[in-house]
């Protein structure tokens, strides 16, 4: 007996979350590596790790959480390699792909200071401000709690806060 592929085959499977994913993505590897060539090629390879994987996907939580973890895990390991530390990854807005034109000056610092934030910082920042994520998505996608995501995001409020302090730019309220 032959199985035929339907219309819930593993190829359309990974071309829907593709086209829903690749771009939200891209700007999460761009922010957390500081690097878009890289960050280009750490979303391919969340892909092909999601295709390979994809049988084993238990949908205990959302496809995004799912893609965001491998994401993350593999800018981990990009962040690891040696080389990667000798590299200028000095990113611009304007790489961003798809950001909007900061409407201020004080939305360009903003943003400039939260890829400036400690990784554990940034990345909580990345999933619930950048990424629209719930506390709950963003705890399951670090593997941490939920209580640890809204700790961590009153830690990076109170970093940004005290950076953009003395701007003249910032609307305290």
């Amino acid at each position: 007996m032959e199985t035929v592929k339907g219309p819930d085959s593993k190829e359309q499977r990974i071309e829907h979350m593709v086209t829903l994913y690749q771009l939200p993505l891209l700007r999460l590897c761009i922010m957390y590596l500081h690097d878009e060539e890289q960050a280009k090629d750490v979303v391919q390879e969340t892909f092909i790790k999601a295709y390979r994987n994809l049988d084993g996907f238990r949908a205990d939580s959302s496809e995004k959480t799912w893609l965001t973890r491998i994401a993350i895990n593999t800018c981990k390991n990009v962040y690891r390699s040696g080389w990667f530390r000798h590299v200028d990854r000095s990113v611009t807005l304007d790489m961003v792909a798809g950001h909007a034109v900061p409407t201020d000056t004080g939305d360009n610092e903003l943003t400039t200071e939260i890829m400036n934030l400690p990784v554990k910082l940034r990345e909580v920042a990345l999933l619930c401000w950048l990424q629209g994520m719930t506390y709950d998505e963003a705890a399951a996608t670090l593997g941490i709690s939920p209580k640890a995501v809204g700790s961590r995001l009153n830690r990076a409020r109170k970093k940004l806060r005290s950076a953009l302090e003395g701007s003249d730019e910032h609307d305290p309220a």
